[in-house]
């Protein structure tokens, strides 16, 4: 079993996503990320049913342990809490629109999964980390495909948080290989990244080349 990075230390967060297999198997996509240089990878599959979910988690978290990569489940806190996996992602709908105000909320006992919080704006961040998330997803920064009618929240939401946030952040939507320098250039030290790795014929070749402009 490889040691992981601590949360602090993690750069490059990717995605086995349901909407981007493009014919391959979870498991396989998820051994070329790990094999990219991927620090975090989430399952998220929003078309998929929660029995479908609950397989892929398990033959996925397999894979990352063996690898000492992070994998984060999206949505499904009971899914994580039952796999006993490090993290779980919710948007701002499924944490405070829920009636959810602190992350006791939703694992009153430890050990509990890490949590992560999607933020588009800085009052949404400075909310998120009023209950204690342990890491926050900043955007999207550009217009993206996976959320189509999300606003951009543009870089200048990026230099706010590189300025006041200082629990771990990743910045995310439309990152790519093309933008990705002036997000880096606006703050970012940590990335998520999802169709310009999954699109790509060799997914573990994208990391690789992602993680050479990444700080270490």
């Amino acid at each position: 079993m490889a040691t992981k990075r601590l949360l602090a230390d993690c750069r490059l967060y990717t995605f086995v996503d349901g909407a981007y297999l493009n014919g391959r198997a979870p498991t396989e996509l998820a051994r070329q990320l790990c094999a990219g240089g991927s620090d975090i990878i989430q399952l998220r599959a929003k078309d998929w049913t929660q029995d479908e979910i609950q397989s892929a988690a398990e033959a996925i978290s397999t894979i990352t342990e063996a690898e000492g990569v992070h994998f984060v489940v999206n949505d499904f806190c009971d899914i994580a809490t039952k796999q006993r996996t490090p993290f779980v992602h919710l948007g701002q709908e499924d944490f405070f629109d829920a009636g959810h105000t602190h992350i006791s909320d939703l694992f009153p006992e430890s050990p509990r999964p890490l949590l992560g919080l999607s933020t588009h704006t800085p009052d949404q961040c400075k909310r998120a980390i009023a209950t204690e998330a342990d890491y926050v997803a900043i955007g999207p920064v550009y217009a993206t495909g996976t959320k189509p009618t999300a606003q951009p929240v543009t870089l200048d939401y990026v230099r706010w948080a590189a300025a006041n946030v200082a629990i771990p952040w990743f910045a995310i939507g439309g990152i790519n290989s093309k933008t990705l320098p002036e997000v880096l250039a606006a703050g970012a030290k940590r990335v998520c990244i999802v169709s310009d790795i999954l699109n790509h014929e060799h997914p573990d070749r994208a990391c690789q080349a992602i993680r050479k402009t990444l700080p270490s």
